[in-house]
């Protein structure tokens, strides 16, 4: 009997030093996946994954192609471990909507990893040229910190779940937006620790680049819905889906929307395919009624194959 489940796939953020060694020294189709990630990159991605140093991981250009690797090797050993596992949607935060369109077979394995090398590049890029800085704003209401963001001329980047709202711009602007979050009703505001300013207008430069990439790139209908960030709705035109990645860049990151979307059109089981649990966390606040099984290792991978097989 098939099990059916929404897959998500993480984020920049989320990367950790050691993420997927042990997948890679279990299972051959993951260290067979991270080998064709170095030969594709031409430098060994996989000795930065699995031993850092975290400054390296870090790096834009680095941890974007970490994690697009790390998601789908999970997956295919996944695959492998239960056989009756049907996904009937996929969704990325940010970055892992790549790896989302990777695994519903909008383009293929080397297509999407470089594809993140270059948007990783690229976003590097801005933040050098550009003086940028995110904060998360916690405990408000939307409007409030929309309003917030509008008085201090910053972006809304991320909605990730409600009263968890991400800004981002100049660091004037944000220092401003966390001068001024309290008297807008907004319990906390934390400066994030982020080398720019991601989805926002100070990442213009990295869209157009990437934008031009796009247009070049094959791609074909995705086998299951792909739920696009930027206007949190399924996507399956080729044209749409360049478009909406190329969006996404400077846009906010509709990921809230995105999860109540899918909860809405009948998914109740996910499956968080990252190295941390930052997708879980915000589903239990979007919807304490879908279940979602986060797998990150070895040890995490067992345990959802014996929930998912029982």
């Amino acid at each position: 009997m098939s099990k059916q489940a929404v897959v998500l796939f993480s984020g920049q953020g989320a990367q950790k030093v050691g993420m997927g060694k042990d997948l890679a020294e279990a299972f051959p189709s993951a260290k067979e996946l991270t080998a064709r990630a170095d030969s594709a990159l031409g430098f060994p991605l996989s000795a930065t994954m699995f031993e850092g140093p975290i400054e390296d991981l870090t790096k834009t250009s680095r941890c974007q192609p970490a994690l697009f690797v790390h998601g789908l090797a999970v997956l295919g050993v996944l695959k492998e471990r239960v056989p009756a596992l049907e996904i009937t949607a996929c969704a990325g935060l940010s970055l892992g909507e790549f790896t989302a369109h990777a695994a519903a077979g909008t383009f293929d394995f080397e297509t999407g990893l470089r594809l993140v090398h270059q948007r990783g590049t690229f976003m590097e890029e801005a933040c050098e040229q550009t003086r940028g800085a995110m904060a998360a704003m916690i405990g408000g209401e939307e409007s409030a910190v929309r309003e917030l963001a509008a008085q201090c001329d910053v972006d809304v980047a991320n909605l990730n779940a409600p009263g968890q709202i991400v800004l981002s711009g100049s660091v004037a602007g944000i220092e401003a937006a966390v001068a001024g979050a309290k008297a807008k009703g907004i319990v906390k505001a934390i400066p994030l620790t982020v080398a720019g300013a991601y989805h926002s207008r100070l990442m213009k430069s990295a869209q157009e680049k990437l934008a031009t990439v796009l247009q070049n790139t094959e791609m074909r209908a995705p086998a299951v819905p792909v739920i696009c960030n930027f206007e949190a709705r399924a996507v399956r035109d080729a044209a749409d889906i360049r478009r909406t990645l190329a969006s996404q860049v400077t846009g906010s990151v509709r990921w809230a929307e995105s999860l109540a979307s899918l909860v809405a059109q009948g998914g109740s089981l996910f499956l968080e395919l990252g190295p941390d649990t930052a997708i879980a966390g915000m589903m239990k606040r979007i919807d304490k009624s879908a279940r979602v099984i986060s797998i990150a290792d070895v040890a995490g991978l067992e345990k959802a194959a014996a929930e998912l097989s029982a």
